[in-house]
């Protein structure tokens, strides 16, 4: 069967980003749209408006045209969404680049998009220098200030014409974000701008913000998810955006103090930190009105857990993937009563069906498990130049195979247990490695955990935990640790070997990379 969304269907957004984000900027005037978490600086909607518009003058008097790709290689900083909608309004798509990338990965990335302008800092002008080496990059531009290198801050004082681009919305690509790579070489994924524009649209019934809300951006930019929920979708709407480069503890927990921030959107390791670690106790967080966790899964009883300590409602989930632009399902934020573990329920102007993956094309009903598939306008335009893997996603219907497994409830809740691809055979049965970590985080001494299929000497796949032990509690040993998940899981699913990490791999989104768990450690046989 075909599932559908219980919320009206909203209209198509065939704007270019910059105009479906800023087009009310204007009228927002003197509030405060975005706050340097480190400092003092901050910017309003007048000046993000006047800034994105100068910049994309001096883009297009430095050659940038319609149809090129240039690439946004910084950390969150306040300048980012300026230089992204610069860029856009100039007519290019902006190919978001990992700040801690090696120049080696970098330039895989600048090749393979064929970018042609790079924007960077300054700490990571000698990375960009050498990725750009060899490839089709004109110039490289800091956000900063670096000799014998353009400012942007410089172009703010632009007196170039603004250019004037005909976007087609429809199937210009505005964004170029990389897929994680977790289960294969990375590609990027294209993203039209009505396809990230009507997605934007899509969240507004479910998670409404505005003017007075004030929105911590902690995720990066360069992810998705960052990218909709912490610049274009509360820019779009008017909230304050308070800007951090990257997650450190006391530094967040501090910024949510100091600039009474009443809205979270995290990734679940941030959900184990606010509900397990001592130093939450030192802040006054009473600011804080939701936290909303995604881009991997969130364990319900990390999540009660962490909203207990906070004394706020049940934290939300979201769902989605970058070929989603991102957004499918999320709990809504006015949601009196949330099923434990729920990811939330389908945006509007989107269809599900949940798929047989033992009979594939074959749909499965409420309470079933099977694969999830997607088809709406946040679907994506496709793989840049990959033909192939694009007809491997998405079906001559439109429907994009998620690689998720999830089911459904009576009531229209998502429920995702695992990916297609990392779900662990034992002797036929299916071993979720998502729902024995979630077991596994329950335990009091550990802080963190993640479990992958390793080959015992029958040739059987069987569950390993690599176990982040919890600082000042006791230390469990490998058996402690299989015994406390034998008594609460079916025999099939039991964990049969245990390792102790400094470190559980986590791609920025906080999604586990089970692929550098298996490499080399699994080849090594430890």
């Amino acid at each position: 069967m075909v599932f559908h969304s219980e919320y009206a269907d909203v209209p198509r957004l065939s704007l270019p980003i910059h105009d479906a984000v800023l087009g009310n900027a204007p009228s927002y005037g003197d509030t405060v749209a975005l706050v340097d978490g480190t400092g003092d600086l901050s910017v309003t909607y007048a000046q993000l408006d006047t800034y994105h518009r100068r910049i994309a003058a001096a883009f297009a008097e430095a050659g940038v045209r319609k149809g090129d790709v240039l690439a946004l290689h910084s950390p969150n900083t306040v300048v980012y969404p300026a230089v992204f909608y610069a860029a856009t309004r100039a007519g290019a798509s902006v190919t978001t680049l990992h700040p801690l990338a090696t120049a080696e990965e970098v330039g895989r990335q600048l090749r393979d998009s064929a970018a042609r302008w790079m924007v960077t800092v300054s700490p990571l002008l000698e990375t960009a220098r050498r990725a750009a080496r060899g490839t089709d990059v004109r110039e490289i531009f800091v956000c900063d200030q670096a000799e014998g290198h353009r400012s942007v801050l410089d172009m703010l004082g632009s007196t170039a014409p603004e250019p004037s681009v005909a976007i087609d919305p429809d199937e210009d690509v505005a964004v170029l974000p990389y897929s994680s790579g977790t289960t294969g070489v990375p590609k990027g994924v294209m993203l039209t701008h009505r396809s990230i524009a009507t997605n934007l649209a899509q969240l507004d019934p479910l998670v409404p913000v505005g003017p007075g809300h004030r929105i911590l951006a902690i995720l990066p930019f360069f992810h998705i998810y960052g990218l909709t929920a912490l610049m274009n979708a509360p820019l779009r709407h008017g909230a304050t955006v308070v800007v951090l480069p990257r997650f450190e503890l006391d530094q967040f927990l501090g910024t949510i103090e100091k600039h009474r921030v009443n809205g979270l959107y995290v990734a679940p390791p941030v959900v184990l930190a606010l509900a397990k670690h001592p130093a939450v106790e030192r802040y006054d967080l009473s600011s804080l009105e939701y936290v909303l966790s995604a881009a991997a899964p969130l364990d319900a009883h990390l999540a009660r857990a962490c909203a207990a300590r906070l004394g706020l409602p049940p934290v939300r989930q979201a769902y989605g993937m970058t070929e989603l632009s991102p957004a499918t399902h999320v709990v809504p934020l006015t949601a009196p009563d949330t099923p434990p573990g729920a990811v939330g329920k389908l945006l509007p102007s989107t269809e599900m069906r949940i798929v047989s993956l033992d009979d594939p094309g074959k749909d499965l009903g409420a309470g079933e498990e099977g694969e999830i598939w997607i088809r709406g306008p946040q679907v994506m335009k496709g793989y840049l130049g990959r033909p192939d893997a694009t007809a491997a996603m998405i079906d001559a219907e439109g429907w994009l195979h998620t690689g998720d497994v999830g089911r459904v409830d009576a009531d229209g809740w998502l429920y995702v247990v695992d990916r297609v691809k990392e779900l662990i055979k034992y002797k036929g049965f299916q071993v979720a490695p998502a729902e024995l970590e979630a077991l596994l985080l329950t335990h009091e001494s550990i802080a963190d955990a993640a479990v992958i299929g390793v080959y015992d000497e029958d040739g059987n796949e069987v569950p390993k935990a690599y176990v982040v032990r919890q600082p000042g509690a006791t230390e469990p040993t490998a058996d402690d640790i299989i015994a406390f998940v034998a008594g609460k899981v079916a025999p099939y699913k039991k964990i049969r070997r245990v390792a102790f990490v400094d470190g559980v791999p986590r791609a920025a989104s906080g999604k586990i990379l089970r692929r550098e768990l298996r490499e080399p450690r699994e080849r090594e046989g430890t």
